[in-house]
Order: structure tokens, then sequence, then C-alpha cells
């Protein structure tokens, strides 16, 4: 299992340095860390100078711990990661919604567990429904889920793309994106 530190790394080096496509709505964008959330977190100075060591705290503060990814690691690795890196790329929330989503057709109609509120915050009530799903689906019910969020991620991708014809700039290095993150697991 990868350590927090490792995933950032990798997820740095996915995102890289400084970029400002005028085609991304994002805007200006250093390690894969918005204008905005740097600004959130305090930052003040020029994107192009954000200093590694900020985006990492951001990374690991809004993106892993925040929104419990540590604790789904603990269940499903390669879940985890997924999650992180969704999180990264469409939003924290994003990322919740699609594991609760996949956990609510998972399971049965609710004969094995309650359905939880797909309000994209992993909280006690998700983390309950997937140690239900571990329960009854083991190790290899992870590789499961992580397909079914993989579908969604690659579904939205198409959607935003659809919607927003100036996404096509970047729908292939999504999906690329995948990939890669797949072939590293």
């Amino acid at each position: 299992m990868k350590t927090i530190d490792q995933l950032i790394d990798e997820l740095i080096g996915r995102e890289g340095g400084y970029t400002n496509n005028p085609a991304d709505k994002g805007g200006p964008t250093r390690w894969g860390i918005t204008e905005q959330v740097a600004r959130a977190y305090g930052y003040k100075g020029d994107m192009r100078a954000l200093p590694r060591e900020t985006a990492i705290a951001i990374y690991r503060n809004r993106y892993w711990s925040t929104p419990r990814l540590a604790e789904v690691q603990q269940r499903y690795p390669a879940l985890a990661v997924e999650l992180f890196d969704i999180a990264v790329n469409m939003g924290v929330s994003i990322a919740g919604q699609f594991l609760q989503l996949a956990l609510n057709v998972f399971n049965q109609q609710a004969a094995h567990y309650a359905d939880i509120g797909v309000d994209g915050a992993i909280g006690n009530m998700t983390l309950h429904a997937l140690d239900c799903f571990r329960q009854r689906r083991g190790a290899a019910g992870g590789e499961v889920l992580l397909e079914a969020i993989t579908s969604q991620r690659g579904a939205r991708y198409i959607e935003i793309s659809q919607s927003r014809p100036a996404n096509e700039t970047f729908t292939y290095g999504w999906f690329a994106r995948m990939v890669e993150l797949r072939k590293a697991a």
C-alpha cells in the first residue's frame, strides 16, 4: 500500500508544473492546484511561484484527510487512489458521490445494507456501507467497486465534453490519465 506522500508525489507528476490554458475554466494552475484553491488556503503569491510544499499540504488536507480517504484506503487501497485522483480532477464531492452511487446500486435494494444519501461527503454512513459491502463481497468486491467508479468517471468526462465543447481539448488527456493511473496501481 502506497503512503499518502507517494500518492501525492505521483499525482504532482501527472499534474505537472504551471499551466494557464485559456480553455481550462480552472485558470492559472501549478502542481495541479488551481488559483482559487490556493487562495482558499491562504496563498497570496503568483501562481507560477506556488511552492511544491504548499501544494503537498493542500493535497494532504483538502483531497485526502478531509474526505477521509485514508479510511477508505484501509478497506480498499486501489479505490482510495482512484477517489483521490477524482477528487483532485473533478472535485471532492464528485468522488464521494461516485462511491455512494456505486454502493447504493450494489446493495441489492437495501437487502445488504441501507441506502445512503448521495451528498458527496464520505462520512460514517458511507464508511459503514463500505464495510458492509466489503464484508459481503470481500477483497474481490473492491475491484468491482473500482470498475463502477471508473465507469462513472469516464461517463462524466464525456458528459462534460459534450456540454462544453472547449473541454474536448482535455478529453483524451483525461482518459489517458485514467489509463496511467490504472497501470500505476
